[in-house]
């Protein structure tokens, strides 16, 4: 099981691809090693997943191809 880390300071972003209309985006926080925090962009304060760094690696590749 994967800790969460403490996401106060968390810089979040979302994806080039994700349009300017504030539709329904992912947004991830950089900078935590080993770990990569996402959340829902039209619920900053909700709930966060904490995805292990190889696992979203492949899910990038793989949404890419």
């Amino acid at each position: 099981m994967t800790n969460t880390p403490d996401l106060e300071s968390a810089q979040w972003r979302k994806s080039t691809y994700s349009g300017m209309n504030n539709g329904d985006c992912l947004e991830v926080a950089d900078g935590f090693p080993g770990v990569v925090p996402v959340r829902d962009s039209k619920r900053a304060g909700g709930p966060v997943i904490v995805v292990p760094a190889a696992s979203w690696a492949v899910f990038i590749e793989h949404m890419r191809n």
